[in-house]
């Protein structure tokens, strides 16, 4: 494999459970060294979460496993004078520091960006939060669902009789990460590289809400809930076959002029509440049936493979196994098996191929202070002083 693009760059990560970690991971994944920074005892909430109780007793969480594979672990306590100290001195060999603390925290701990940038001027210090460094909610506590219910995200997901609706996984974390993540990769590009950078998981998630914002802003158009069905086209959204949902978005006249052909449909191409696209969109309840008519007939399989031969885009709705055993998703490797603390663990690489050649984790994810010894002794400290560092509890 290449150079990794990120090699070379060492980053603190001082995050815990799903933003920061993820951030850190994607960081890691393209070739930095990432040191993850615990608290003594506990380290990251997410070491006791997940399905697996007995992995959640041993620290080693499924939450924890997904997000922290080539990382390495120092625990530190920040709150005593030691500890900070320690910090400052790994900050001087740092390029990046990431932390996902309500804001405030680590100004109040002593460890805020403008002393930490006195011990490092190159110093890139990324803060994660629910929604940003200053404002009026800047001290709210911000979990995912609440991010998700402020961005509006909840109010346009489900039908119309059933929103407010959750999105199915922790979009507001994963959306602030990523952000995360590509704001670090831009301030390593730059020079002189010392920054702070001020993310806010809310504002992350509304940037990426794109058309329905500007609907709103631009047309004046309320955002709602709409179920399945895609509002700027039709038909555009799931349908039924004989044995599972399907997507189709025939949003171009030829495309919904090839679906109508092939399912023995041409009185509709005719019909006077089909003829134009807007036509479409306000009978789309109606048109949705007619198609279902023909398309419960027959199995999933085989609407997807003929339409999308005939250039009307298909896809097949999944479970989260089908998917993953999708041999789309096989063939291209972003499930890697890493063999680690003896068993063998399955986790997502890079969502990004470079050249041909996908990052997958090739370190476990690190037990608790597993680094303690390497990292501290790289900073000068002798075996008798991080042992007596571990009998006070600062590490």
């Amino acid at each position: 494999m290449a150079t990794e693009p990120l090699s070379g760059v060492r980053v603190l990560d001082l995050t815990n459970v799903l933003a920061g970690p993820y951030c850190c991971y994607q960081l890691a994944l393209m070739g930095a060294e990432v040191i993850k920074v615990e608290r003594p005892g506990s380290g990251d909430l997410a070491r006791v979460l997940g399905a697996d109780s007995e992995r959640n007793k041993a620290g080693m969480g499924i939450s924890f496993l997904a997000q922290n594979a080539d990382k390495k672990s120092v625990t530190l306590d920040m709150k005593a004078e030691q500890g900070k100290a320690l910090l400052k001195r790994l900050v001087q060999t740092a390029d990046v520091l990431v932390e996902n603390f309500r804001p405030g925290v680590m100004d109040r701990l002593g460890l805020g960006y403008e002393v930490l940038r006195n011990e490092n001027p190159n110093l890139i210090y990324c803060a994660i939060s629910g929604f940003g460094q200053d404002g009026p909610r800047r001290d709210d506590p911000a979990y995912d669902q609440i991010v998700q219910g402020i961005s509006g995200v909840m109010s346009i997901t489900g039908a119309p009789d059933t929103a407010p609706y959750r999105v199915g996984y922790p979009l507001a974390d994963t959306v602030g990460g990523l952000t995360a993540a590509f704001a670090i990769s831009a301030a390593l590009n730059a020079n002189p590289r010392g920054t702070f950078l001020d993310v806010a998981m809310t504002e992350a998630v509304v940037s990426t809400m794109g058309w329905v914002v500007s609907n709103y802003l631009l047309g004046g158009v309320l955002p709602d809930a709409h179920g399945n069905e895609n509002t700027t086209s039709a038909p555009s959204g799931t349908f039924a076959t004989s044995n599972g949902p399907i997507n189709i978005a025939a949003n171009r006249d030829e495309q919904w002029q090839a679906l109508a052909k092939h399912l023995n449909r041409d009185d509709l191409l005719t019909h006077p509440n089909y003829q134009t696209r807007e036509d479409r969109k306000q009978n789309r309840h109606a048109l949705r049936q007619e198609l279902e008519r023909v398309l419960i007939a027959r199995p999933a399989e085989d609407w997807v493979r003929e339409l999308n031969a005939l250039g009307v885009p298909t896809g097949q709705v999944f479970t989260v196994p089908e998917t993953l055993s999708d041999k789309q998703l096989e063939g291209r490797g972003l499930i890697a098996s890493l063999s680690a603390h003896g068993e063998n663990l399955r986790l997502a690489g890079s969502p990004i191929v470079m050249d041909g050649e996908r990052r997958t984790p090739q370190a476990a994810p690190p037990t608790l202070g597993a680094d303690n010894a390497v990292i501290w002794s790289e900073l000068g400290l002798s075996d008798a002083e991080i042992d007596a560092l571990k009998q006070e509890g600062i590490i």
